[in-house]
């Protein structure tokens, strides 16, 4: 049934994108500013408190309302699965970015492939060259399908397994990403998802204040992350350059600030055989970051075959998961 509910969610976000994301990301964006607001008092204990309250109510509904649709009727409890997933989960969310920079950058649109990245990832990009707007869209590109893609099927599958319903696994682990993001205080530098609303540059008692405050935000996402960055990179070595990605994993994840997104980019650049990472400008400065991969600069080229990389993953996940499901059956 979770196999199903996966590939019907799929299927149908593809066939019919989420319209409404903007509307309902802005309602959860104001549900997190409240607790934020109610709760931020400069101490990583209130921020817990705040995780908690914000985590735990919508948790409880959603397995609620699973047990109570699974009671009436299964098929209604696969049905709350498949809308969960439509809306948590899918490649749109964030593919229509990435595709239009790529035909921009193919048809030597600069200026627009930098206003499409600037959009996407929350920073001015205008400084970029086409070989730099390539690269940061690779890293972006990757580290959107894990939040939007393979890191919510991961729970979803480990709520299934433990008899919990699927849907509250993949409201866990896209409710904790949001509030990572959306409770950060970091400089913007790292790869990732972005605030859904820009904000004026916080006063430095703020940024302090909000520090203590999004901490647990931060270690409960990395707890929430471990085991699917892990899966995702393992996952890109069987589908692409086993040894350069292992190779890139092992020597390279520890030198990127977020452990986990490094753990992602480098085996995602290993696979693909490109070079991520590295210096950027800034506000007429360069940015130090390391280098992760190996081989070739990116471009348009490289930039298609990371929608292969990401596609041929999903594609052998969903092979696993159909072999474990007829396995079981014959089991049983």
């Amino acid at each position: 049934m979770s196999l199903f509910a996966l590939i019907t969610a799929l299927l149908l976000e593809q066939l019919r994108p989420l319209a409404s994301h903007k509307y309902m990301g802005s309602w959860l964006y104001d549900y997190v500013r409240f607790i934020q607001h109610h709760f931020n008092a400069g101490q990583q204990r209130h921020g817990r408190i705040a995780w908690l309250v914000a985590v735990l109510p919508l948790l409880a509904a959603v397995m609620f309302s699973y047990w109570v649709l699974y009671r009436v009727h299964p098929i209604l409890a696969w049905m709350f699965n498949v809308l969960v997933l439509y809306l948590t989960m899918g490649f749109r969310q964030f593919s229509h970015y990435f595709t239009d920079i790529q035909q921009a950058l193919r048809t030597d649109r600069l200026d627009d492939a930098r206003r499409l990245l600037t959009r996407w990832r929350g920073m001015h990009s205008h400084e970029l060259n086409a070989e730099e707007v390539a690269r940061v869209t690779i890293e972006q590109g990757l580290v959107a399908s894990q939040h939007h893609v393979f890191g919510v099927i991961v729970w979803f599958v480990l709520f299934s397994a433990l008899g919990w319903g699927g849907a509250a696994g993949a409201v866990l682990y896209r409710l904790g990403q949001f509030l990572r993001t959306n409770w950060d205080s970091g400089d913007g530098n790292e790869v990732g998802d972005v605030p859904l609303h820009s904000q004026a540059e916080p006063e430095e008692d703020d940024q302090v204040e909000t520090a203590e405050f999004s901490g647990f935000a931060l270690k409960a996402f990395n707890w929430l992350e471990w085991l699917p960055s892990r899966l995702t990179a393992f996952t890109f070595a069987i589908v692409g350059d086993f040894e350069d990605t292992i190779d890139c994993w092992r020597t390279q994840a520890d030198h990127w600030p977020d452990r986990d997104v490094g753990i992602l980019l480098a085996s995602g650049a290993g696979a693909l055989g490109v070079c991520l990472g590295m210096p950027l400008p800034q506000g007429g400065f360069s940015v130090d970051r390391p280098e992760l991969g190996m081989g070739d600069a990116a471009d348009p080229g490289m930039m298609q075959r990371t929608i292969g990389l990401v596609w041929r993953s999903v594609v052998l996940w969903m092979i696993v998961l159909l072999s474990l499901f007829l396995a079981s059956r014959l089991a049983g």
